[in-house]
């Protein structure tokens, strides 16, 4: 394994109530790890850690360290715009910005320092077209993003994400609010990432976990239980509560 990211002992509280406990676990470069456990168990929390999101909750401690490159992004003095640069999110629900569709892609690299207006230009044509959507949009590009279908929306949000020139995309159910022929474009867009970005997928959706999975966690009540290439994972689980979580009794 090649791993981008590092786990050890990471454990998260919220006003003293533990929310994640002892995580030790190493994920790959690049290709899709997928989360998978039941409600409130703890997946959310867990990729809201790794771009440091979960900074905004009051009463939250950590414990321990979650490194990216060998570098713990929880040391005091990590930079936390350039983490977030470098860490890219696409959450549950679509969520433009409230400008054009140029503008939500360009706003990024504009906010990183980006001023040349040619190479503005490469930057938000490259991103529409990796997440399938330039030839949709290159007509209206200043129109306002709120316009694009939910699904549209959604891979636009997805454009936003990559124009920063991240290392890591977390996905957080990024599917769950979309028809199914909007999900499976989705999913598709993500596997023609994977070879270039590490994707972490949130998802409660067992068939769409084995669909897009390279890797695969499975988490209960705040633990790692089980984690490790997918096709072993799903196939022939190696603890019992994975087992009974894929039967469907846990």
């Amino acid at each position: 394994m090649n791993p981008i990211i590092e786990f050890n002992r990471f454990s998260v509280a919220i006003g003293g109530t533990p929310v994640l406990r002892e995580i030790s676990l190493q994920i790959p470069k690049n290709g899709i790890t997928v989360i998978i456990g039941p409600s409130g168990c703890g997946k959310s929390t867990f990729l809201r850690s790794i771009n440091r999101l979960n900074d905004l909750v009051e009463g939250l401690t950590y414990q321990g360290t979650l490194c990216i490159d060998n570098r713990n992004i929880l040391d005091p003095q990590q930079d936390v715009t350039e983490l977030r640069r470098r860490v890219g999110m696409i959450a549950q629900t679509p969520n433009p910005l409230p400008m054009s569709i140029y503008d939500n892609v360009s706003y990024g690299p504009f906010i990183h320092g980006l001023r040349d207006r040619g190479k503005m230009d490469q930057v938000v044509r490259r991103s529409l077209e990796r997440v399938g959507l330039w030839t949709e949009v290159e007509g209206r590009l200043n129109d306002p993003a709120r316009n694009l279908s939910v699904g549209q929306q959604q891979r636009l949000c997805l454009a936003r994400a990559i124009a920063n020139e991240p290392e890591i995309l977390l996905c957080d159910e990024t599917t769950s609010a979309l028809d199914p022929v909007s999900a499976r474009t989705i999913e598709e867009e993500l596997r023609s990432l994977s070879g270039d970005y590490t994707i972490l997928f949130v998802t409660h959706i067992l068939r769409q976990a084995k669909r897009l999975a390279d890797f695969a966690i499975f988490m209960y009540l705040g633990e790692v239980v089980e984690w490790g290439p997918a096709d072993q994972l799903f196939s022939n689980p190696a603890d019992p509560r994975t087992r009974q979580y894929l039967e469907g009794v846990l």
